[in-house]
């Protein structure tokens, strides 16, 4: 997963995870903090994901717990879950210093061919 672009949800929930192990209502919270409210898990998207974080190695299940009658389960992220996310956010960090770079070097057209010109 690490070569393949990860989605925001995924990297929310590695990103939640890289602060210690959590179940699964405190990752839902966690995401919709970490993304100021954009991003909203439902309970069913976030447990697909966690199964394949998991089956891919980056997530690990890291004990249950029996609270008010519920079964909570928690996950922990894995050593290669944080080179992902890591690569994920290099990547990220890329993409946006380059962005920031044309952004600041832009001009609209029509303001620069006026200057040009002598303007109107």
């Amino acid at each position: 997963m690490s070569e393949v672009e990860m989605r925001e949800p995924t990297m929310l929930v590695l990103t939640s995870l890289a602060g210690g192990r959590k179940h699964g209502y405190a990752l839902i919270a966690d995401a919709a903090e970490l993304s100021d409210g954009r991003v909203q898990l439902k309970a069913g998207t976030l447990y697909a994901a966690l199964d394949r974080l998991v089956e891919r190695g980056l997530v690990t299940v890291a004990g249950d717990e029996v609270v008010d009658g519920r079964n909570r389960r928690y996950f922990e992220i894995t050593g290669e879950g944080i080179d992902a996310l890591q690569a994920t956010a290099s990547r990220l960090e890329a993409n946006a210093a380059a962005a920031r770079s044309r952004i600041a070097g832009w001009r609209p057209r029509g303001i620069a061919g006026q200057m040009q010109f002598g303007g109107i």
